[in-house]
C-alpha cells in the first residue's frame, strides 16, 4: 500500500488556528488518494505545557491560571472550527485539562519534576490539535480514524536521540486497521518506549513522526505543509530576496538543516532517506504551488543552492609547538570536550599541526575551555602547548550543493564575495565530499556576509546602496537614469541598486529600503538636516553588502571626506574635481585605498571615456608623450562662435542663458576648471602634477578677477578689445582660437588660448564637444582622438552612471 502523508504545524490565535486546520482539512478532502495525516501540536503549546510543569514543580501559585488559558484556547478553536457542531470536542477537551490539572496537583504536591511526567504532559499538545482536525473532517462527512502513536510506535533513546524499534512498531501497526477509504489522523511527536513508558521524539518531533510513519505505512511521498512554499536559498529574514529550492537532494537538505536553514531537522530525513520516500514541503496559504522536493535525486546544474548562517558560536584555538607530529593530540582534545557534553560545529587544522580550532556553541565556551586546560594540563605548564583560547561572538556561514564537487572556483567565489563585503574569515572546514564549504565570521558581519554570498552565486541580485550627494543638475539627471534603469537591471542583469540617500547643502532624506525616485525635491524639503556622518552611515547598512556613495558637488569638503569613507569599505564615484586635483597627498591616499574602488570618469570630458582611455594605453604598455585637448564645453562653445560677428561679451551672455556657463562665468573663463581636468590626466599617467604646476592663462582681466558676479557681468565689454585683437590676429594667418589644455611627457602642462591650424583637429568640433587627442609611442604619427558632447547634466551623469555599474561589475554583477 503507498500513501502520501502530510504533517502540518499550526499557529496564530484560536482564530487563526481554526482557519488553517480548516485549510488543511479543504485540501485533504480535494487529494483522491489515501492518506496518512500526522499533526503537531498548536503552535507554542509544547512549551507551555513544559512551563507548566517546572511552575507547578516550584510551586508557582500562578500555574492553575495558565493552565486554564490554555484550555480556554483549544475550546475556542475547536468552537471556530466546528461551530454548532463543537459540543462533543469541548467537552472532551474539558475532560482532557481536567485530568491534566490533577497530574500538575499532583506534581505540585511533590515538588520536583518528574521525568515521565514531563514526557507524559509535553505530548498533549499533539493528542488535543489532532483531535480537532479528525473532527473537522468527520463533521465534513468524510471517513476518518484517529491514533494516538503511543500505541503503535515504539522507539529507544540513546545519545543520537529516539531510535525507532521498527519490528516492534511494524507489528503494533498491523492490529490497527482502518476501513479502506478512511483517512489516518496520527499524533506527532509522542511514543513509548520498550518497557511501556510514554516518551517525545524530542525538537522537531513532528516532522520526525511523519517520516516514521511514512516508513511504516510504506507511504510513496511526505507532504510538510507551512507557511511557506517550500524551501528557500537563504533566510528571508535576512535576505528579503532569497528564493525557493524546486529540488534538494537528502544530502543537500541535511546540509542546510544542520547550520540553521529552516528546513527539516535532519533526523526527520533518515526513515525518508533510509527508504528512498520523497518528502515536499508546501504551504497552506498556497496549495496549489508544487513546493520544494526533497529526493534522492541531485540536481548538479546549479553549483549552490542554498546559503544559510547562524549566530550565537564561539572558536576555541589550541596552539603549540609540541603538538606538531604527536599523536593523537586532537583525539584528547575532542574526548575532552565530550565529557564535558559539549558538542562541536566545525573542525578545522592547520597542516602544521601547530594549531587546531573548533567551533562551539558561545555558551558553552567557558566549559570548554576549562576541559581543555585540565586535559592538557601538563602540556601547559611545560610550555608545549602554549595557549588555550576561545573567542566569542563568532557565526557560521555555509554555502551548500551537491554541484559544487568537481566545480573550480566556488571555494574562491565565496571568499572573494566575504572580502569585497569586508568581511573577515576566521575558520575554513570543508568536507571532501565538497557538498559543503563553511566558514566563521564575527557575528557582526553575519547578515551582510550572507547578502554577499548569496548574491554572489546569483541566487539573488546584487545589492548596492547607494547614496548621493548633490542633487541639482548632474544629480537629478543620474536620480532620473538610475530610476529609469533599475527594473531592466534588475530583470536583466541581476543587479539591483537602491537609493537609499539623498543629501543636499541644507536637507537629508533617507529611506530603510529605497527612495522614491520621482520627486527628489519633494524628498529633501521632508528631510532631516544634512550630516554627512549619519548620511554615510546610513548607506553603509550592516544588512546590505556594498555601499556607495557618489557625489555630484563641486565641494572640496566633500571631497576631503573620501579617505574616510573608503576606509571604511563605502565605494566612491564623483564627477568632483577637488579630490584628483586637490593636494597630492590626499590623492596618493585615496589611490591608496584597498578595501573600496574610488572611480572619477566624468572628471573628465563628462560621459567620454578619455580616463578610461588613458589608462587602457598605460596598462597595456605604451607611453604617453602628450594629451592635448579642449576640455570644457563652455569655452568650445564661445570660441565656435567667435568669429567676428558678435561680440564676445554677448556670446558669454548667451552662454549663460543657455546653461552653458556656472552661476559665475568667471569659473568657465578663468581656464582653472581645465587646469584641473589637466592635472587628473597627469597624475593619471603618473606624474605628481600639482595645480600650481600648470601655466595658465585665464580670459578675465586682472581688474574683475575679484569684483561682485553682478559687477563683472556689468562690465563683461572689458573683455571684447583683447579677445577682438586676438581674434584678428590669427584670422591673418588663416587660423582659429581655441581654448586648448597641453600635457607633455613629465608633467609639463599648459592651459590658454591657442591659433590653431584651419586643418587642425580641434579647429572643426560641434559647439560644445570636448576633444583629446592622446600622442603615444603606438601613436605617434597619427594620434588617438576621443570627441563627443563634453559638457551637461545627461551627458556628465551617463559617466557617473557607468562608473556605478563599473563597482557593480567588479562586484561580481554580470552585465
Amino acid at each position: 500500500m503507498t500513501l502520501p502523508l502530510i504533517a502540518h504545524k499550526f499557529g496564530g490565535s484560536s482564530v487563526a488556528t481554526a482557519e488553517r486546520l480548516a485549510r488543511v482539512a479543504d485540501i485533504l478532502l480535494e487529494r483522491r488518494e489515501r492518506q496518512v495525516v500526522v499533526v503537531s501540536a498548536l503552535q507554542g503549546v509544547t512549551d507551555a505545557l513544559i512551563t507548566l510543569v517546572k511552575r507547578a514543580a516550584a510551586r508557582d501559585e500562578g500555574w492553575e491560571g495558565a493552565a486554564a488559558s490554555l484550555a480556554e484556547r483549544h475550546r475556542d478553536t475547536a468552537k471556530a472550527l466546528l461551530g454548532d457542531q463543537a459540543g462533543p470536542m469541548q467537552q472532551r477537551l474539558t475532560e482532557e485539562f481536567k485530568a491534566l490539572h490533577e497530574l500538575l496537583h499532583a506534581q505540585a504536591l511533590v515538588g520536583a519534576v518528574s521525568p515521565d511526567l514531563m514526557e507524559l504532559v509535553s505530548g498533549l499538545g499533539e493528542v488535543w490539535s489532532s483531535l480537532m482536525l479528525d473532527a473537522c473532517l468527520r463533521a465534513r462527512g468524510a471517513p476518518s480514524r484517529w491514533l494516538d502513536a503511543r500505541d503503535v510506535l515504539v522507539v529507544e533513546k540513546g545519545e543520537l536521540g529516539a531510535m525507532v524499534d521498527w519490528e516492534a512498531s511494524g507489528a503494533k501497526l498491523k492490529a490497527f486497521v482502518p476501513d479502506p477509504g478512511d483517512r489516518v489522523v496520527i499524533t506527532g511527536f509522542i511514543a513509548r518506549t520498550r518497557d511501556g513508558r510514554i516518551t517525545t521524539l524530542g525538537r522537531n518531533g513532528s516532522d520526525y513522526s511523519g517520516a516514521i510513519f511514512a516508513a511504516l505505512f510504506n507511504a510513496a511521498e511526505v507532504h510538510i505543509w507551512t507557511d511557506v512554499d517550500g524551501v528557500l536559498s537563504a533566510d528571508p529574514r535576512l535576505v528579503p530576496e532569497a528564493v525557493l529550492i524546486n529540488r534538494l537532494s537528502y544530502s543537500e537538505a541535511c546540509e542546510l538543516a544542520y547550520f540553521g536553514a529552516k528546513v527539516i531537522h535532519p533526523q526527520t530525513m533518515a526513515p525518508a532517506f533510509e527508504r528512498n520516500i520523497p518528502i515536499i514541503t508546501r504551504s497552506t496559504f498556497n496549495p496549489t504551488h508544487p513546493g520544494t522536493r526533497i529526493s534522492a535525486e541531485r540536481d548538479l546544474d546549479q553549483p549552490v543552492k542554498g546559503v544559510t548562517t547562524f549566530s550565537g558560536l564561539a572558536i576555541l584555538n589550541i596552539e603549540g609547538a609540541g603538538m606538531i607530529g604527536v599523536p593523537g593530540t586532537a583525539e584528547r582534545a575532542f574526548e575532552a570536550l565530550k565529557e564535558a557534553g559539549i558538542s562541536v560545529v566545525m573542525i578545522s587544522q592547520g597542516s602544521s599541526e601547530h594549531s587546531i580550532c573548533c567551533v562551539i556553541q558561545e555558551r558553552d565556551g567557558h566549559g570548554a575551555e576549562r576541559a581543555v586546560r585540565e586535559a592538557f594540563a601538563r602540556e601547559l605548564a611545560a610550555g608545549m602547548i602554549e595557549a588555550v583560547t576561545v573567542t566569542p561572538g563568532v557565526a557560521a556561514l555555509a554555502v551548500v550543493g551537491d554541484g559544487m564537487a568537481g566545480t573550480p572556483g566556488v571555494a574562491a567565489r565565496l571568499f572573494s564575495a566575504l572580502a569585497r563585503a569586508g568581511v573577515n574569515v576566521k575558520v575554513i572546514a570543508q568536507g571532501s565530499s565538497e557538498r559543503n564549504i563553511s566558514v566563521a565570521i564575527d557575528a557582526v558581519n553575519a547578515r551582510k556576509g550572507l547578502r554577499a554570498v548569496h548574491s554572489a552565486f546569483y541566487l539573488s541580485a546584487q545589492t548596492l546602496s547607494v547614496g548621493i550627494i548633490g542633487p541639482g543638475n548632474v544629480g537629478k539627471a543620474l536620480l532620473a537614469q538610475i530610476a529609469a534603469s533599475r527594473e531592466r537591471l534588475l530583470t536583466k542583469s541581476n543587479v539591483d541598486l537602491r537609493v537609499r540617500a539623498i543629501t543636499g547643502r541644507s536637507k537629508m532624506a533617507l529611506g530603510d529600503t529605497q527612495l522614491e525616485l520621482s520627486d527628489p525635491r519633494a524628498l529633501l524639503e521632508q528631510g532631516v538636516a544634512t550630516d554627512l556622518d549619519s548620511f554615510a552611515a546610513h548607506v553603509q547598512a550592516d544588512h546590505l553588502p556594498h555601499a556607495i556613495i557618489i557625489d555630484c558637488s563641486a565641494e572640496d569638503s566633500v571631497a576631503a571626506r573620501y579617505e574616510g569613507w573608503l576606509a571604511k569599505g563605502i565605494h566612491v564615484v564623483t564627477p568632483n574635481k577637488h579630490a584628483g586635483s586637490g593636494p597630492w597627498a590626499r590623492y596618493a591616499a585615496l589611490k591608496a585605498q584597498p578595501r573600496a574602488r574610488f572611480l572619477y570618469e566624468s572628471t573628465v570630458g563628462a560621459g567620454l571615456p578619455i580616463i578610461t582611455t588613458l589608462r587602457d594605453l598605460i596598462d597595456t604598455g605604451d607611453e604617453v608623450l602628450s594629451v592635448e585637448g579642449i576640455f570644457s564645453g563652455t569655452l568650445a562653445y564661445l570660441f565656435n562662435r567667435f568669429d567676428g560677428s558678435e561680440r564676445f561679451s554677448a556670446l558669454v551672455r548667451q552662454a549663460k542663458e543657455l546653461g552653458y556657463t556656472e552661476p559665475d562665468p568667471r569659473d568657465d573663463l578663468s581656464g582653472r576648471d581645465v587646469a584641473r581636468k589637466l592635472v587628473i590626466l597627469a597624475r593619471e599617467n603618473g606624474w605628481q602634477t600639482k595645480l600650481e604646476d600648470i601655466e595658465l592663462e585665464s580670459l578675465v582681466p586682472v581688474a574683475l578677477r575679484d569684483v561682485p558676479v553682478d559687477a563683472f557681468l556689468s562690465r563683461l565689454e572689458e573683455l571684447d578689445g583683447p579677445m577682438q585683437a586676438r581674434l584678428e590676429s590669427a584670422k591673418k594667418e588663416g587660423r582659429v582660437l581655441r581654448y586648448v589644455a597641453k600635457l607633455e611627457q613629465g608633467g609639463v602642462s599648459k592651459v590658454g588660448l591657442s591659433s590653431l591650424p584651419g586643418d587642425h583637429a580641434f579647429a572643426h568640433i560641434r559647439l560644445t564637444d570636448n576633444v583629446v587627442q592622446f600622442t603615444t609611442k603606438r601613436y605617434r604619427t597619427n594620434p588617438l582622438v576621443v570627441q563627443g558632447p563634453g559638457a551637461g547634466p545627461e551627458v556628465t551623469a551617463a559617466g557617473v552612471f557607468a562608473d556605478l555599474l563599473r563597482i557593480a561589475t567588479g562586484l561580481g554583477a554580470r552585465l
